[in-house]
């Protein structure tokens, strides 16, 4: 449940929120720029709705970092990525991830305004991926010289130009577009070797 100031809000208040930072993301992807009043507009909701949620602009984006980096917490939570199959849960997160950011451009894109709480999420993400990549080379899935952080970084790199890099061959959903960046990262794009 979201709260304001410290005191978790009423289930009316918690529907205003949610509709207040869906309609954020949605009017603020296509117009940075927009205003709180045309946010406002665009979630069903008064000007004065989104002032007593939000004390100005920079409070929307901060709640709209927090609440998107949430999201990617948990799409990475669901990806089980200490207990699942190394390559099972990179894929899955790696899918995951691409939904949420796909979803939530304007939030997780490169230039957006990040809260304290949005930015120690992103650290914590950050740390379980180093993690995964870790454990991935301790169990030979990748070469054993691999730095796991260098590798993050990579991984990030490809999700990136995955979201942003214009449109991908054919109608390539998550899970297509997960496999081509995991095939990319372990494998390049040097020929494979002819089994035999």
């Amino acid at each position: 449940m979201s709260t304001t100031a410290g005191r978790p809000l009423r289930a009316d208040a918690e529907r205003s929120v949610r509709a207040i930072l869906a309609a954020a993301e949605r009017v603020l992807t296509e117009h940075p720029a927009a205003s709180m009043e045309q946010i406002a507009e665009a979630a069903g909701v008064t000007r004065i709705t989104v002032h007593r949620r939000f004390a100005n602009r920079q409070a929307l984006l901060e709640a709209l970092a927090t609440d998107a980096a949430e999201k990617l917490a948990q799409a990475i939570e669901d990806s089980h990525p200490e207990t699942a199959p190394p390559l099972v849960a990179l894929h899955r997160a790696t899918a995951n991830v691409l939904r949420v950011k796909g979803a939530w451009g304007f939030a997780l894109g490169p230039g957006a305004t990040l809260s304290e709480q949005a930015a120690r999420r992103h650290e914590e993400i950050a740390r379980r991926c180093t993690a995964l990549l870790t454990r991935m080379r301790d169990d030979g899935v990748i070469a054993a010289g691999t730095d796991p952080e260098w590798a993050r970084r990579v991984l990030y790199a490809l999700i990136g130009e995955a979201l942003h890099g214009g449109p991908l061959p054919g109608d390539a959903g998550p899970d297509a577009v997960a496999t081509r960046i995991v095939d990319t990262l372990l494998h390049g794009v040097a020929p494979r070797p002819a089994a035999g």
